[in-house]
């Protein structure tokens, strides 16, 4: 290691800057979306299998809430438009203008050159958590998803197909009626539902730990666009010792759909597709 050099102290405790203060963003009519989720009423409900994915559609103004039914369990959630499903969640600007781990009020961005609101959380039951003493907390935005790859890279060569990776690719397949090699470009970076996750102080490694979810916790979204969602119960179940394995106890995640009476989100409008002109410069 390079010796440090005598000022070392000094650059250490040069003051961080936010690098997207997000005090400009549009804000959403909260409470506007509380009474709206006063009067809503269930119109469809997906059971997730353990080690399986499955699809879901919610229309722009639409609320759905992923839940734990039996036992702890941790989810990956995919978000695509329903009317261009190129134009999918982009975890890495979530991340960079809320924080690591979402939560009421944070939204779930689109891609370039879209970038608008796709979904804003708007209850969670596991709030009340917030950042334990290792620096976990839940529902991040950090984890890419466990696949395939990597576990065949850590094992030697080992081939598993129910990662999330896997698990989302032959469900998007099966729901658009499209090869698995066409839909695997598709999946994409995720919101690690109910998962607990942090970095390591000393090594800077991520880690997780057992989630802290109980059957019957929740998290819910408002469609801000017409979505199609896709969601893996993670082969790690609440990821406590290891993913990727059919070693780990899991469980079915329960995704509901619910729809507001009308009239009641007067004044709301679906965000439109980013206003930047795309010219690049000169």
């Amino acid at each position: 290691m390079p010796d440090a050099p005598t000022d070392a102290a000094a650059r250490r405790a040069v003051a961080p800057v936010i690098c997207y203060p997000t005090e400009t963003l549009p804000q959403p009519d909260m409470p506007l979306l509380t009474a709206a989720r006063e009067t809503l009423t269930k119109t469809d409900e997906v059971t997730v299998p353990p080690r399986e994915a499955r699809c879901f559609e919610v229309p722009a103004g639409q609320f759905f809430r992923i839940t734990s039914i039996e036992a702890p369990q941790v989810g990956d959630l995919n978000l695509h438009s329903a009317a261009d499903v190129t134009e999918r969640f982009y975890s890495g600007k979530a991340r960079a203008l809320h924080g690591t781990h979402l939560t009421t009020g944070d939204r779930m961005w689109s891609s370039f050159p879209h970038l608008r609101p796709m979904a804003m959380i708007t209850h969670d039951t596991l709030g009340w958590y917030g950042i334990d003493e290792f620096g976990g907390s839940v529902h991040d935005v950090i984890g890419t998803r466990c696949d395939p790859y990597t576990h065949a890279l850590l094992s030697g060569g080992g081939q598993y197909h129910h990662c999330c990776h896997s698990n989302l690719t032959r469900s998007l397949a099966a729901h658009l009626d499209i090869p698995r090699a066409e839909a695997e470009p598709l999946v994409h970076d995720v919101l690690n539902v109910f998962m607990c996750t942090g970095f390591t102080r000393d090594t800077g490694q991520y880690f997780m730990k057992a989630s802290p979810v109980r059957p019957g916790d929740y998290l819910e979204f408002f469609a801000e666009i017409d979505l199609l969602g896709n969601l893996s119960a993670c082969p790690g179940g609440d990821c406590s010792s290891e993913h990727s394995s059919d070693t780990a106890s899991c469980h079915p995640l329960l995704v509901e759909v619910f729809r507001p009476v009308e009239g009641s989100l007067t004044g709301w409008q679906s965000p439109a597709v980013n206003g930047y002109d795309r010219s690049h410069g000169a």
